[in-house]
């Protein structure tokens, strides 16, 4: 047991907390509670979106993308890129322009809360699943290196204990301290990976980079791989990138409320754009620690080296090879970036609850002292939810987490349509909304479990993943489109000028 990875450890689960707490200040309103007043600086929003979207699993497996493959996911990161500059440009002056707390508040005003609800509902799900069940996989590594140091806690132990000290913060804070600790956190996880990487830099052969070079490690763009069924062809990759990215950065509360905390929309589409090119950059990090492992253990399978899991690759070597501290540095990073991803769903979370159902529901008008009760009253109970749900996973054989870990791309088509739809399609009412947003979602479910393309090797596979979201659109944009016929144009419904 190497004490002073532990203390390094402990101390950073100790500081998080406190240092949530000393920066958010007193939350005076639900205004601060949901949106930090909107006086949270740009690049402090940029930081937290991208911790948001970065996971555990992010830090580990992206380097064994480039293990057993090359760069050509960095494609991805153009796509994602793209998607935002739509965003900013297209749906972010609508929520600024409405004063909104939640996304899908826009779709209140164009149709109706019934589709209103419709779509919280939806997001609801969709954070339960994708973030418990991510929250369950953030324990499984964390729980093998934490056994190395002869540190032995069940899944739900660590699962628990991630989740207390998140919901000090988040509670006690606001968005306020989920922004400013995600912050904190982006450059925890970000300064263990350029630590980890100069001391695997110091231990490759001289040749390693022209080695890696010539089996085509650094290859970026793929014109040749099938853009139906490889994820990674470039079309696939920038197409199918861009618009789920227009997706989980305009239509989904999680990264819609971070924006909405800027003072003004010219900040809040500084710090979408700039997200995109620090993911980038991010990405781009952990790729090359992924061929820079490549040729630490000489393009050995995970296989022959005894992992149970490709993804192992890097948790190996920071057990086995990085010096006392650095590695207690980098686990903390993993754990920022559980727990930015917990505090992130938590607060979005209660925030559609309280402003899409909660008070959609409520027979009276609520004060705004007992909204903002209501509000971090929501935070620990979807605290709970998280905790008991991601428990009921015990083992790492589950294709469920897989599932849970894209489930939102499934969703995704649904909720930008519904959005295109109330924009583009003005004769468009709350039921063809409704209609084209459940066919959607029933539509892609069944391309995801009942459809399946040949794959170039005499078998067969799925749909590539960055195509549901596309596809979710096409077919909400369709049936929404012509179920709106039935209606003269004399009824038309546009978009509120207030809005």
């Amino acid at each position: 047991m190497r004490s002073l990875d532990l203390v390094v450890i402990g101390l950073y689960l100790i500081a998080m907390p406190a240092l949530g707490l000393l920066l958010s200040g007193k939350q005076k309103s639900s205004q601060d509670y949901f949106v930090g007043g909107r006086q949270l600086p740009w690049w402090a929003v940029c930081f937290s979106v991208v911790a948001t979207e970065t996971s555990t699993l992010t830090v580990i497996s992206v380097p064994t993308v480039a293990y057993l493959g090359s760069f050509t996911y960095l494609q991805l990161a153009i796509g994602y890129l793209i998607g935002r500059i739509v965003v900013s440009f297209v749906l972010l002056p609508r929520y600024f322009a409405g004063n909104l707390v939640s996304a899908y508040a826009f779709l209140g005003q164009r149709f109706g809360t019934g589709l209103q609800g419709t779509a919280s509902v939806t997001f609801l799900i969709t954070r339960l699943l994708a973030d418990g069940l991510r929250l369950f996989a953030t324990a499984i590594p964390v729980k093998v290196m934490l056994a190395a140091f002869d540190v032995h806690l069940s899944y739900w132990q660590i699962i628990a204990l991630l989740a207390v000290l998140t919901v000090i913060y988040t509670y006690f804070g606001g968005i306020k301290a989920v922004v400013w600790v995600d912050a904190i956190q982006m450059f925890v996880y970000i300064g263990g990976a350029v630590l980890a990487g100069i001391i695997l830099f110091g231990k490759l052969p001289g040749d390693w980079f022209s080695t890696a070079m010539a089996e085509g490690k650094f290859q970026l763009l793929d014109f040749t791989s099938s853009i139906i069924t490889d994820q990674y062809a470039f079309f696939t990759a920038v197409i199918g990138g861009a618009v789920f990215a227009m997706a989980s950065h305009g239509a989904d509360q999680l990264m819609v409320q971070r924006l909405l905390a800027c003072k003004d929309l010219k900040d809040g589409r500084r710090a979408l754009i700039a997200s995109g090119v620090v993911v980038a950059l991010q990405f781009g990090l952990f790729l090359f620690i992924g061929t820079m492992l490549w040729a630490f253990f000489k393009g050995a399978t995970p296989d022959s080296m005894g992992l149970a899991s490709s993804d192992e690759l890097f948790p190996r070597f920071i057990v086995n090879d990085l010096p006392p501290g650095v590695s207690g540095l980098f686990i903390a990073g993993i754990l920022a970036a559980a727990m930015s991803t917990l505090a992130s769903s938590l607060n979005s979370l209660s925030t559609s609850t309280v402003s899409d159902l909660y008070q959609r529901l409520s027979k009276k008008p609520l004060d705004d002292a007992a909204v903002l009760k209501m509000g971090k009253l929501w935070t620990l109970v979807w605290a709970v939810v998280f905790v008991v749900f991601a428990s009921m996973f015990t083992s790492t054989e589950n294709p469920v987490v897989e599932v849970g870990l894209s489930i939102a791309s499934y969703t995704y088509g649904a909720l930008l349509g519904a959005f295109l739809l109330g924009l583009l399609v003005k004769r468009a009412r709350q039921t063809d909304a409704i209609i084209a947003f459940v066919a959607t979602i029933a539509v892609v479910l069944y391309f995801v479990i009942g459809v399946s393309f040949p794959d170039g090797e005499g078998g067969e596979t799925s749909l590539a993943f960055p195509w549901y979201t596309p596809l979710g659109v096409i077919v909400t944009l369709v049936v929404g489109g012509l179920l709106s016929l039935r209606h003269s144009r004399d009824a038309e419904e546009s978009v509120p000028e207030t809005v």
